[in-house]
């Protein structure tokens, strides 16, 4: 099976499929959805290879966050674009902490479709 173009961490599984269709439809990349970070740490090769990650930051309560895949995909050197989403207003500890990283952007939940078409546009780096 061919590496994913893209990886999609986000613990609502309804978003992820979604997520899957629209990719589907608008670019052939193949997709990787995860639901927890654990997840994401067990399909390390696949998700190394990825050329976008899109992280959404609250995983839920006592588990850990968009940030910490963040942070293990930095550890890991991963090359690629990371993106985070959030459902969460810009004042949330998490959501301020995510804004001050280096090169890479916050998106506010649902993504537009246009805004998913855009990140699918990857350029090489």
């Amino acid at each position: 099976m061919a590496h994913p173009g893209v990886v999609f961490l986000d613990d609502d599984k309804d978003l992820r499929d979604l997520f899957v269709d629209v990719v589907s439809l608008l670019a052939e990349r193949d997709c990787l959805t995860v639901g927890s970070v654990d997840e994401l740490v067990r399909n390390r090769k696949r998700v190394l290879d990825a050329e976008l990650v899109i992280l959404d930051i609250n995983l839920g309560p006592g588990v850990p966050s968009g940030l910490d895949a963040y942070r293990w995909l930095r550890e890991q050197n991963y090359g690629g674009q990371v993106v985070f989403l959030t459902g969460h207003a810009a004042s949330h500890p998490l959501v301020a902490e995510a804004r001050q990283l280096a090169g890479v952007r916050v998106y506010e939940k649902p993504l537009p479709v246009p805004t998913i078409a855009r990140l699918l546009e990857l350029e090489p780096h």
